[in-house]
C-alpha cells in the first residue's frame, strides 16, 4: 500500500510543495499569528463527466470558485477512460496547478478537491483526491465533511479486509470502503457505506470511466448537480457551476447517490435516509459564497434576512451600520435596511493577507489586525457605530477590531452578531475550536461585552435564525448553538486522532 501511493505521486511530480516553506508534509502554520475569529471552512469538491471534452481546465475553475472552503491543499484526478492520473499538492489552487499540470491531466472525466483539514493533519499525504485500489479497480475520492467513527472503522476494515492504511484522514476510510465493499453496483456499495459511516460526507468518486456523487443520509454538507457541454457536473456550491458556465439542475437529496457514465445518469436514494435534511446552518451564515443557492435559497438573501431579524430583536440608536468584511457585509446591509440607519464601509479588508508564506517579525505581530483590516477615520470618527458580525467564536479578532475602531475615534460601538452564540463544538466537518476556546461557552453575554470592549452586545436568537432561513425545527444542524446534534456525538473530537503518536 505504501509503495502504491509513492508510485502515484512520482507519476505526477515530486512531493515538494509549491511554496516557500519547506517540505510539503509540514503543516502551514505561517499565518497562525492572526487567526480569524471564525469557524474554519469545510472542503470543496467538484466532479465533471463530459464526453469528448478535456475537463481539467473546467475542473480547475470550478475549484477556484470554491477556494474559500479550504486553503491547505488542492488536487485533481482525471481519466480518458483507460487510467486515472493524479495531481495533488499542498497550497492554494493557483499554487498547486500550473499550465503544464493541466496539460498532463487529460480526459473527459475528473474530480477535484480543495481542503481544510478536520480529520487528519495538514500534510501532503492527506491531500485529495485520494486514490486506492480494490476488487472493482482503482478509484479516486474527494470528500467534504467529517466521519466521526473513522477510528472504529479503520480497525474494523483492517481486520475484515487486511488493509494497511497509509494516510491519517477519514477520507481514506471512505475510499477503502467504496473500493472493497460488497455490491452489484455503485448504489449498493453506497448503501453499504451509508449503513456504517456516521457523520458528514459529500463525496465525488471516479473510476476510470464513471463519476459517482454521494450525499450523506443527513444531508449535512451541500452538493449540487449541473449540466455542462452534453455532460454533468457535481459541486459543493452552485457558484462553482456558474464559474464554468454550467446550468444548475438541482441540489442532491440526503442519502442520494448519482452515477454518470456512457449510458447517461442514474440516481437512487437510500431508503433509510432522513426525510428532512440536516445541513449545517453555518453554510447559510458564513461558509457558502453569498452567490450560491442552498436549500433553494440564495445565501446572500438569507444573510440579509438574518440582519433584519437581528434588528427586530436588538435595535439600538446609532449613526452608522458597518459590517466586518467580507463575510458580514450582507448581514450588515440587512440590519441597516431594516433599521433605516445608513450603511457604510467603515472597515477595509486587505483581501490578500489571509495566507502568506512569510512569517511576520515582532513589530508586525504588534501591528496585528491592522495588517488585515483598516478603519477609515473620516467615516468612523465621532459616530455611534453598530458593528455587525456573522459570528464570534474565540473573540480574538473582535477585540482587535473594536480597539481599532476606538482608535479611529468611534463615539460608541454596539456589536450585533447575526447568529446565535456558539456554545458547542462541531463534529461534522467544521473546525469550531475547543469548548475551552469558545468564549460563549464560558462567559455570559455581559462578560463577553466587557471582554471585547463594546458598549453593547446582542446575538441573533435561534428562533430568529430559523425565521431568516424559513425552516422547520428539524431542518439544519444547529448543534453549535444548541448542543443538540442530528446524531449522538462525543463532547469533543481531536482532528489528529488518526495521526501516529509522536515519539
Amino acid at each position: 500500500m505504501h509503495g502504491k501511493y509513492n508510485q502515484l505521486q512520482s507519476e505526477t511530480g515530486s512531493d515538494t510543495a509549491l511554496g516557500l516553506n519547506g517540505p510539503s508534509d509540514a503543516p502551514d502554520d505561517s499565518n497562525d499569528w492572526e487567526q480569524d475569529d471564525r469557524p474554519r471552512e469545510a472542503c470543496g469538491v467538484v466532479g465533471i463527466y463530459s464526453p469528448g471534452n478535456d475537463v481539467a481546465r473546467a475542473t480547475f475553475f470550478g475549484l477556484f470558485a470554491l477556494q474559500h472552503r479550504g486553503q491547505e491543499s488542492a488536487g485533481m484526478a482525471t481519466s480518458t477512460g483507460n487510467e486515472i492520473s493524479l495531481h495533488a499538492r499542498m497550497g492554494l489552487i493557483s499554487q498547486v496547478f500550473k499550465e503544464e499540470d493541466l496539460a498532463e491531466l487529460r480526459g473527459h472525466l475528473a474530480i477535484g478537491h480543495t481542503r481544510y483539514s478536520t480529520m487528519g493533519g495538514s500534510k501532503q499525504h492527506n491531500a485529495q483526491p485520494l486514490i486506492v485500489d480494490g476488487p472493482r479497480g482503482r478509484i479516486a475520492v474527494g470528500h467534504n465533511g467529517n466521519v466521526i467513527n473513522a477510528g472504529e472503522l479503520r480497525t474494523e476494515l483492517s481486520e475484515l479486509w487486511g488493509i494497511t492504511f497509509d494516510r491519517t484522514s477519514d477520507t481514506e476510510v471512505i475510499a477503502e470502503m467504496f473500493a472493497r465493499a460488497p455490491g452489484r453496483d455503485w448504489f449498493e456499495v453506497a448503501w453499504y457505506a451509508m449503513r456504517r459511516l456516521k457523520g458528514a460526507y459529500s463525496l465525488v468518486i471516479m473510476s476510470k470511466d464513471e463519476l459517482i456523487a454521494v450525499r450523506d443520509p443527513l444531508g449535512i454538507r451541500p452538493l449540487c448537480l449541473g449540466k455542462l457541454n452534453g455532460g454533468y457536473v457535481v459541486a459543493s456550491e452552485t457558484a462553482a457551476l456558474d464559474n464554468i458556465g454550467a446550468t444548475f439542475v438541482r441540489e442532491l437529496q440526503n442519502g442520494e447517490t448519482i452515477v454518470v457514465n456512457k449510458d447517461g445518469i442514474q440516481s437512487k436514494i437510500w431508503p433509510a435516509a432522513r426525510k428532512t435534511h440536516s445541513m449545517c446552518i453555518f453554510e447559510q451564515i458564513y461558509f457558502a459564497r453569498p452567490d450560491s443557492v442552498l436549500n433553494g435559497q440564495l445565501a446572500y438573501d438569507s444573510r440579509r434576512r438574518m440582519g433584519a431579524e437581528l434588528y427586530k430583536e436588538s435595535a439600538v440608536d446609532a449613526d452608522l451600520v458597518i459590517g466586518i468584511p467580507d463575510s458580514s457585509i450582507p448581514h450588515a446591509i440587512g440590519y441597516a435596511n431594516a433599521s433605516g440607519i445608513p450603511y457604510g464601509e467603515g472597515i477595509i479588508r486587505n483581501r490578500y493577507v489571509g495566507r502568506t508564506f512569510i512569517a511576520p517579525d515582532q513589530r508586525m505581530r504588534e501591528v496585528g489586525v491592522q495588517m488585515k483590516f483598516n478603519a477609515m477615520r473620516s467615516i468612523i470618527e465621532g459616530k455611534r457605530i453598530i458593528v455587525v458580525d456573522d459570528s464570534i467564536v474565540r473573540s480574538t479578532t473582535t477585540v482587535r477590531v473594536i480597539g481599532m475602531l476606538k482608535k479611529a475615534g468611534a463615539k460608541e460601538i454596539h456589536v450585533r452578531v447575526a447568529a446565535p452564540a456558539v456554545i458547542s463544538t462541531c463534529h461534522f466537518g467544521v473546525d469550531m475550536a475547543t469548548m475551552a476556546e469558545l468564549i460563549a461557552a464560558n462567559k455570559t453575554v455581559d462578560e463577553i461585552r466587557d471582554h471585547i470592549g463594546a458598549d453593547s452586545l446582542s446575538y441573533l436568537s435561534v428562533d430568529g435564525l430559523k425565521r431568516a432561513v424559513d425552516v422547520e425545527d428539524d431542518s439544519y444542524c444547529k448543534g453549535c448553538f444548541t448542543g443538540r446534534y442530528p446524531i449522538p456525538v462525543q463532547l469533543e473530537m481531536d482532528k489528529l486522532a488518526l495521526e501516529p503518536a509522536s515519539v
